[in-house]
Formats: structure tokens, C-alpha cells, sequence
């Protein structure tokens, strides 16, 4: 196979993979209620734990941690093009973020992208990727904001990528992560300031 279709490949499989909108078909499958109509809007797991409560929160930010890991390992042992650079996993990582920000099957609407985003560190590297969950989970807890502990963990992702020496490919990629993510709590950040963010518990 060329390069060339590998890597669209990698960008099809990736963006669709992150397109399924796993908050959406849980909340819809087991209360009929449309998730972007609730809270934030987001599907994601902080706006599905409005819903259906605490463990679904957890559910549903591990299935799509796991869908953001899935095309990078896909990507990685499946695909021969720029492997000794890390070109094709980083092109997976993007394009599945990408997938659940703006899902194709919810006329490109979705999540923040914090879970899969943290799913697709660590693939690329399981060291930085589960030092950036702690720093979430850290954050969270002691602040009770979701949307800070988010913010700071994947704003710090670039600097613990590049600490752990990983290829400059995931220490860019680490870095885009960080400020897509960032944008898209744009909202979350004005709130902050305001002091009138919702808190997880």
C-alpha cells in the first residue's frame, strides 16, 4: 500500500472512529433524552453525568478514552508509511480528536475531546498519558471543576511528552491537543472567571 493511501486511510478510519458519539447512544439508548439538549450540551461524560449520574460519567470516559487509543494503535501496527517518525499515530490522534469534537453522524456536534484526547496520549506513550490522567484527576478533585482539571492536564501535556524524550512528532502533537482542547472550553474558561462554573459535586 502507498503512503499516500495510508494515510488517508488513517485520517478516514481515525475521524470516523472518533465520530461515534458513545455519550449521545448511552444517554438516548436508556432514557430517550437527546444529550445536547441538556447542561452544555456536550456529549461528553461531564454533561452525560447530569443525566444518569456518576458511574455512567465513568463509563463514558472510558469507552472514549478507549476510542481515542484504538486508531493510534491501529495506526501504529498496522501502517508501514513514516513509522520511524511517529507521523502516522500523531495523524490518527488528530483526526479521532477532531471525530468526537465534530461527529459526522451528529451533523458535527460532540464532546470536548478531553477523554479520547487523553485515550490518544496514551497510546502514543502510556508514561505521559497516565501522568496526565493523575494531573486531571488531581485537579478536579481538589477543585471540583471538570473543566479546569482538563485545561491544566492537557496544557501540561507537551511539557511531560518532551520530558519523558518522546519523538518531537507527540510532543507537537501533544501541544495541538492542548490548544484545541483549550479552545473548545472556551466557554468553561469565561465561567471560570466569572465564578459561576458547574462544579462536579
Amino acid at each position: 500500500m502507498s503512503s499516500i493511501l495510508q494515510i488517508l486511510l488513517t485520517i478516514f478510519c481515525a475521524y470516523i472512529i472518533g465520530s461515534i458519539p458513545t455519550g449521545y447512544i448511552i444517554v438516548k439508548l436508556f432514557t430517550g433524552q437527546d444529550i445536547r439538549t441538556v447542561g452544555s450540551g456536550s456529549t461528553g461524560a461531564t454533561n452525560v453525568k447530569r443525566v444518569m449520574g456518576k458511574k455512567w460519567f465513568f463509563i463514558v470516559m472510558l469507552l472514549d478514552a478507549l476510542k481515542g487509543a484504538l486508531p493510534v494503535v491501529l495506526a501504529y501496527f498496522f501502517a508501514d508509511a513514516y513509522r520511524e517518525i511517529g507521523l502516522l499515530p500523531v495523524i490518527a490522534a488528530v483526526f479521532v480528536i477532531v471525530g468526537h469534537s465534530k461527529s459526522v453522524f451528529l451533523k458535527f456536534t460532540g464532546g470536548k475531546s478531553v477523554a479520547s484526547g487523553v485515550g490518544t496520549l496514551l497510546a502514543l506513550n502510556w508514561q505521559a498519558g497516565i501522568i496526565i490522567a493523575v494531573v486531571w484527576a488531581i485537579i478536579t478533585w481538589f477543585s471540583r471543576y471538570v473543566s479546569l482539571g482538563s485545561i491544566i492536564a492537557l496544557a501540561l501535556a507537551p511539557v511531560i511528552m518532551w520530558v519523558l524524550k518522546s519523538p518531537l512528532a507527540y510532543v507537537i502533537y501533544a501541544f495541538i491537543a492542548a490548544v484545541y482542547v483549550i479552545y473548545l472550553h472556551r466557554e468553561n474558561i469565561k465561567r471560570l472567571l466569572a465564578g459561576n462554573e458547574n462544579k462536579v459535586r
